[in-house]
């Protein structure tokens, strides 16, 4: 990444006066978003499954979505194409609106400095996360068995996981869904960071919930991550920080399970 090209703290998610969406048209794109996040990984997990899965366990629906979602070929492509389809009607709203791309969802080099201190913070949440996992005694992984005992190759899994489910996830929930929420706040009578403030609290904890393969526990630890992803997006002014923050994570998590997996 190139060093100090942006100013820092930057909120900016359209050079028009008038937000690309209404009160009313965040809150259906929001509910809209998160429908469409669901749909497409069902959509994925049935044509990854009649793909992929034997003729024994593709000759109905139900089949498929009770065997492809244990099997870690399926998922791994099911991210994949979920991918796609997400990123896809993101750019599609976004065009339709009339919005800048570049800009809503702003796709801009950040500050090397700030990286190296967003991810200084992320390895603090990392080391505490991991303390407090060890001392409650937990196994936020478990759901990852299945899935890597199944898999046609690790690799597969691991770049589903590890790379391709963050950038889908940060386009919608610090990308589309952030910029949409923010521009609803930028009235001269709310203050400067009323906006991120209500963006972060609510695309985080959006985010937490729809981590449906997790406990309580897990959930709320996710809560905290995706408010440190949100201060990634303010103090860069970048959504490319979050999602290098989000593969960062989710690679170590990775990386720790394979470990204790061999």
């Amino acid at each position: 990444m190139q060093k100090n090209l942006i100013a820092p703290s930057s909120t900016t998610v359209s050079p028009k006066s008038l937000p690309l969406f209404s009160r009313v048209g965040t809150f259906v794109l929001t509910v809209g978003m998160v429908l469409a996040f669901f749909i497409s990984q069902l959509v994925g997990v049935y044509i990854a499954g009649k793909l992929v899965l034997p003729a024994d366990e593709r000759t109905s629906v139900g089949r498929i979505f009770y065997f492809g979602s244990n099997d870690g070929t399926v998922v791994s492509l099911s991210i994949l194409i979920g991918c796609i389809l997400l990123v896809a009607i993101s750019v599609l709203i976004i065009r339709l609106k009339g919005g800048s791309l570049r800009q809503y969802l702003v796709l801009k080099p950040f500050s090397l400095s700030v990286g190296i201190g967003m991810l200084g913070l992320l390895l603090i949440f990392m080391i505490a996360s991991q303390t407090l996992t060890y001392v409650l005694d937990m196994a936020p992984l478990v759901f990852v068995d299945p899935l890597y005992h199944s898999v046609s190759s690790v690799w597969l899994l691991v770049f589903a996981m590890v790379v391709v489910a963050p950038i889908y996830e940060e386009v919608i929930f610090r990308g589309i869904l952030w910029s949409a929420i923010v521009e609803q706040f930028t009235a001269p009578s709310y203050s400067a960071n009323h906006g991120a403030i209500v963006a972060s609290i609510v695309t985080s904890l959006i985010f937490a919930v729809i981590h449906v393969q997790y406990g309580i526990y897990e959930i709320s630890t996710i809560v905290v991550l995706a408010l440190i992803f949100c201060y990634a997006r303010i103090k860069s002014g970048s959504l490319l920080l979050p999602i290098v923050l989000h593969i960062v994570n989710n690679g170590a998590a990775m990386w720790q399970y394979i470990a204790q997996a061999a």
